[in-house]
Protein backbone atom coordinates (compact mmCIF):
# COMPACT_ATOMS: atom_id res chain seq x y z
CA UNK A 1 0.00 0.00 0.00
CA UNK A 2 1.28 3.77 -0.99
CA UNK A 3 1.80 5.62 2.17
CA UNK A 4 -0.50 8.67 1.26
CA UNK A 5 0.13 11.97 3.13
CA UNK A 6 -3.22 13.44 3.72
CA UNK A 7 -4.51 16.65 3.99
CA UNK A 8 -8.09 18.09 5.75
CA UNK A 9 -9.47 20.28 2.99
CA UNK A 10 -10.27 23.79 4.23
CA UNK A 11 -14.16 23.65 4.03
CA UNK A 12 -14.27 20.55 6.04
CA UNK A 13 -16.14 20.51 9.14
CA UNK A 14 -14.29 19.07 11.99
CA UNK A 15 -17.33 17.46 13.82
CA UNK A 16 -19.11 15.98 10.30
CA UNK A 17 -17.74 16.79 6.76
CA UNK A 18 -14.05 15.77 6.76
CA UNK A 19 -12.72 14.94 3.35
CA UNK A 20 -9.00 14.86 3.25
CA UNK A 21 -7.02 14.24 -0.17
CA UNK A 22 -3.20 13.20 -0.44
CA UNK A 23 -1.14 14.82 -3.89
CA UNK A 24 2.50 13.30 -2.20
CA UNK A 25 2.23 10.72 -4.78
CA UNK A 26 3.15 10.98 -8.49
CA UNK A 27 0.28 10.87 -10.85
CA UNK A 28 -2.26 10.20 -8.25
CA UNK A 29 -4.70 12.19 -6.02
CA UNK A 30 -6.33 10.36 -3.03
CA UNK A 31 -9.16 10.80 -1.65
CA UNK A 32 -10.97 9.82 1.76
CA UNK A 33 -13.80 10.65 4.47
CA UNK A 34 -11.00 11.31 7.51
CA UNK A 35 -13.62 9.84 10.22
CA UNK A 36 -12.92 6.74 8.30
CA UNK A 37 -8.88 6.61 7.97
CA UNK A 38 -8.79 3.04 7.57
CA UNK A 39 -11.85 2.85 5.33
CA UNK A 40 -12.32 2.77 1.21
CA UNK A 41 -10.13 6.14 -0.47
CA UNK A 42 -10.84 6.57 -4.04
CA UNK A 43 -7.68 7.20 -6.01
CA UNK A 44 -7.98 9.55 -9.40
CA UNK A 45 -5.09 11.26 -11.69
CA UNK A 46 -4.17 14.52 -11.04
CA UNK A 47 -6.09 15.93 -14.67
CA UNK A 48 -9.39 13.99 -13.68
CA UNK A 49 -9.00 15.66 -9.99
CA UNK A 50 -8.31 19.14 -11.53
CA UNK A 51 -11.81 18.68 -14.25
CA UNK A 52 -13.79 17.80 -10.80
CA UNK A 53 -12.75 20.82 -9.13
CA UNK A 54 -13.35 23.04 -11.95
CA UNK A 55 -16.71 21.52 -12.44
CA UNK A 56 -17.55 22.43 -9.09
CA UNK A 57 -16.30 25.77 -9.35
CA UNK A 58 -18.10 26.28 -12.28
CA UNK A 59 -21.47 25.43 -10.53
CA UNK A 60 -21.16 27.51 -7.40
CA UNK A 61 -22.93 30.48 -6.69
CA UNK A 62 -21.19 33.85 -6.80
CA UNK A 63 -21.59 35.20 -3.21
Amino acid sequence: MRDFQYQKSSYSDPQRECVEIATNIPGTVAIRDSKNPTGPFIQVRPATWSAFQRSLLAGRPNT
